[in-house]
């Protein structure tokens, strides 16, 4: 009994380390469909230096831990984006930049716009504005970091355990595209 404990305690231990570490370098792949890329470089640069927060850029899915999806999604974009998020190594995140992501923003009455984002992939972290400004993205890294601190930014395990409910919501959009079929 009193090993299992230990165990259950190490293992407890163990993730709060790598929860801070996570938390402390976050390589973000910016997937820019729209006006909402304008406003990564201010991000980066040093007026408001997201470095300081651990936020650096990635040059492919396969490097990144986040992916951050600026502007509105078409179907066409939709599928792009889904084979960076699957390509992305675990633990991955995403978030939302602006109104586009919600609910499609101004092209919310667009026949080829992806309205909610989270029925496709999961977001763990949306940026609320038409486009937020760089004090508003650090906000939503800043949120991100405590999400991942507290252990709660599950999205990509949600994604896992109900890929079955994300690739129906995928086929009914996407129709001239096969889903391959992963075995995580």
């Amino acid at each position: 009994m009193n090993r299992a404990f230990n165990d259950r305690e190490s293992q407890k231990i163990l993730d709060i380390i790598k929860n801070f570490a996570r938390k402390n370098s976050l390589f973000i792949l910016a997937y820019g469909t729209g006006c909402g890329a304008i406003e990564i470089p201010p991000t980066i640069t040093s007026r408001y230096d997201a470095e300081r927060f651990g936020i650096r850029g990635a040059a492919t899915p396969r490097q990144a831990d986040v992916l951050l999806i600026t502007g509105y999604l078409s179907v066409k974009t939709l599928k792009r984006v889904i084979r960076a998020y699957e390509q992305m190594q675990d633990p991955k995140y995403v978030m939302g930049f602006g109104s586009c992501t919600i609910n499609g923003g101004m092209y919310w009455d667009s026949y080829n716009t992806i309205k909610q984002l989270d029925k496709y992939i999961p977001v763990d972290v949306y940026i609320n504005g038409c486009m937020p400004r760089p004090e508003a993205v650090i906000a939503g890294f800043v949120k991100l970091q405590q999400l991942i601190q507290q252990g709660k930014a599950l999205g990509w395990k949600h994604y896992k355990e109900n890929l079955e409910w994300y690739r129906q919501n995928q086929q009914k959009v996407i129709k001239n595209w096969r889903m391959p079929d992963y075995n995580w």
